[in-house]
């Protein structure tokens, strides 16, 4: 008797820890995640969007921001930027685009999350206007052009002379059926 109940409670025991595990992975983890990368500047994140005030344009420097764009492994769109590099002065605003089309036969809805590199230019790269703010459905087979309009802020570092701006696109179709329905 007392070696099944030595087990029971040893079972007991190890799904706690299960369920701790879980919990701390689901509910702590990420808001720490975000802290450590908000603290020592890993990761690239970009900030919401932008107000843009008064700025004064920096023509002493031309900054090389370069685009790259990659698909999530599940994701089939074509998705691209139509430029690859621009030459700006900080405080200049400037526009580009990204292509996108949903290849598949079925309406989809897709999330683009941005990461600036080199990481310390990340406080320094400003959009106020990003196709990633928003989710971006499309139809079967319907294509688009998807704006980011940015502007690097005077005071990045003098030692960054180029910055890479860049999207992974990300397949939430099951996460908000309703907007797949309204598309058309």
């Amino acid at each position: 008797m007392s070696g099944t109940s030595t087990h029971r409670n040893l079972l007991i025991k190890l799904l706690m820890g299960a369920v701790a595990m879980f919990a701390f992975a689901i509910f702590v983890l990420p808001p720490l995640y975000d802290l450590f990368c908000e603290v020592t500047g890993i990761g690239g994140k970009t900030g919401g969007a932008y107000t843009a005030s008064e700025i004064t344009i920096d023509t002493s420097r031309n900054v090389e921001v370069q685009f790259v764009a990659t698909n999530n492994a599940t994701m089939p769109w074509d998705f691209y930027p139509t430029e690859h590099k621009v030459f700006v002065h900080p405080g200049e605003s400037r526009e580009i685009t990204f292509f996108a089309r949903n290849k598949t036969g079925r309406d989809m809805v897709a999330q683009a999350i941005p990461n600036v590199l080199p990481n310390n230019a990340a406080d320094y790269f400003h959009k106020t206007e990003c196709f990633c703010f928003n989710n971006q459905p499309l139809a079967a087979g319907e294509q688009a052009e998807l704006a980011v309009v940015f502007v690097l802020d005077p005071d990045l570092p003098i030692s960054v002379n180029t910055v890479t701006l860049s999207y992974t696109l990300f397949d939430i179709t099951d996460r908000v059926p309703m907007q797949v329905s309204q598309i058309q």
